[in-house]
């Protein structure tokens, strides 16, 4: 697969991708590099965004909890 990365919504779409991967690894006990891991790049930018969709669908009543 290529993917060309010449825009910044691809551009972050790759970065999801590494991200993905990344994690995927991370599961499997293999680490990339020291510092942050994938998991908590993960959870620092994207948790926001799940408690935001939601609560929308919640809102919305598509949802009970």
């Amino acid at each position: 697969m290529s993917i060309i990365a010449d825009t910044p919504n691809k551009i972050e779409l790759y970065r999801m991708l590494v991200l993905r991967k990344a994690l995927e690894l991370e599961i499997k006990g293999i680490y990339m590099h020291r510092g942050l891991t994938a998991y908590s790049t993960i959870k620092k930018e994207y948790l926001e965004f799940f408690s935001d969709v939601i609560s929308a669908a919640q809102q919305k009543g598509e949802i009970n909890e």
